[in-house]
């Protein structure tokens, strides 16, 4: 299939599930006080493009996805190259890392909350924590998928550690660490959306619980769809820096279009 036409089947579905948003409350099937017409939010969204305090919002929200999500690829990058290549290190950490890496990151709110309060800075902490596990576990996969053959070859050859982990564990790894930053691209974005909601820090979170607190649904449901173009916007951004890391990879040569 080609990529002109999944881009018009994907605007088609968007415009398909916005007609039936638009006529489910006009028609009665849902009531038009908490479930506004499609009409009515995009209205909404266009009025609050007008103010400062939106994008303020927007700008607070963009900022801690981001810098939380760099936080935690570097973080995740870093040890998981340096734990992979050493076996003793990752045997001795494998236990703690199945032990932190199920525990839920909202799990840390009241952590957070009492330690940076209801600031950025607490969004950012369940940003990393949620983000960081998303790219380790990869890289740690990457580098365990190294063929023994090469290995044993650079040993043989005496290369260093630096020439190592730049000709033999890059390589292989990188697939995997983009596949990280990819996920951890949605997790934290997700994370940063609750920790604005629920710590109250600055951002589209708090103005989305703002609004459903003061009784604006539609303003409310017009803030839900900006961050709905946010996850969209992650996506596609961070598929496109995966083809263009990795064009060199059997998996994007093979890929013929329709």
């Amino acid at each position: 299939m080609s990529t002109v036409r999944k881009v018009l089947l994907g605007l088609a579905g968007l415009v398909g599930f916005g007609l039936l948003l638009e006529l489910a409350p006009r028609i009665g099937l849902v009531s038009a006080t908490y479930a506004p017409p499609t009409s009515r939010i995009l209205a909404t969204l266009a009025d609050q493009a007008n103010e400062r305090q939106f994008w303020l919002a927007v700008w607070d929200t963009v900022r801690t996805w981001l810098l939380g999500l760099v936080i935690a690829v570097a973080l995740g990058v870093v040890l998981g190259v340096l734990i992979g290549t050493i076996p003793l290190l990752r045997a001795a950490t494998s236990s703690t890392i199945e032990f932190l890496r199920p525990i839920p990151s909202v799990a840390l709110i009241p952590l957070v909350v009492v330690l940076y309060g209801s600031t950025i800075s607490s969004t950012l902490v369940l940003v990393v924590y949620a983000a960081f596990w998303q790219v380790l576990i990869q890289v740690l996969h990457g580098v365990a998928d190294i063929d023994p053959v090469a290995r044993d070859t650079a040993l043989s050859y005496r290369l260093g550690r630096w020439a190592r982990v730049r000709y033999l564990v890059w390589p292989t790894a990188l697939p995997y660490v983009v596949t990280g930053v990819r996920l951890a691209a949605t997790v934290a974005l997700i994370l940063t959306i609750t920790g604005e909601l629920v710590v109250g820090s600055p951002g589209l979170g708090r103005e989305i619980a703002t609004a459903r607190a003061s009784g604006a649904v539609p303003a409310m449901y017009a803030l839900i769809v900006v961050t709905g173009v946010f996850g969209v916007a992650a996506n596609l951004l961070t598929r496109a820096a995966e083809r263009r890391a990795l064009h060199w990879h059997p998996s994007m040569r093979t890929e013929v279009p329709a």
